[in-house]
């Protein structure tokens, strides 16, 4: 009699055949997703600065990244200079540009400012040609009266700021440029 008795049928052998393949792919593609995730910086530790990216000058002469140093939103050029080295960088040809309406002619020289090391002036040499453009189509876009004022003048010098760290960011990811400054200028 215990010949006729059969041995138990296993039960699920193609339920675990699916099941564990299943979980495998769920698991593989979960840890890929993270490590994606992880790569492109939205998770386990935000921004990543680029290593690349100009390097703000201390008084005493180090370097260290804007983010360290808390550059992000800059706050007043006084709370900066006594912070941060400057560093001025005269643009060496004058710029003349017709003026708006018919009104005559600028012609100026001017220098800039950063507090952020070398790539920021060699940026400026690389790139003087797209800079020059930038700056000459925005001189033009003032006329003879506007440029009288002391407003005015103000004014351009804060148009040409933003042109330049433009025009900089645009060519290389970065502006840098904290002030303009006139060394000549002439409005006929």
């Amino acid at each position: 009699m215990a010949e006729t008795e059969k041995e138990p049928k296993k039960k699920g052998g193609m339920v675990k055949k699916l099941l564990i393949p299943l979980v495998a792919v769920l698991v593989l593609g979960g840890g890929g997703a993270a490590a994606g995730f992880f790569a492109a910086g939205m998770i386990g530790g935000g921004e990543h600065e680029d290593p690349n990216a100009p390097k703000v000058v201390l008084k005493d002469g180090t370097t260290v990244s804007a983010k360290a140093a808390g550059l992000k939103n800059p706050g007043s050029a006084t709370q900066l200079d006594a912070k941060f080295k400057v560093t001025y960088f005269p643009i060496e040809e004058p710029f003349t540009a017709n003026l708006r309406g018919d009104t005559g002619f600028a012609q100026m020289s001017l220098a800039v400012s950063t507090y952020f090391d070398e790539k920021i002036t060699a940026a400026l040499t690389e790139h003087n040609i797209a800079v020059r453009s930038a700056v000459l189509m925005t001189i033009s876009e003032f006329d003879a009266m506007q440029l009288e004022s002391m407003e005015g003048k103000n004014q351009l010098k804060g148009q040409i700021k933003k042109v330049i760290n433009d025009t900089l960011t645009e060519k290389t990811g970065f502006g840098g440029v904290e002030d303009v400054y006139f060394t000549s200028i002439v409005v006929q």
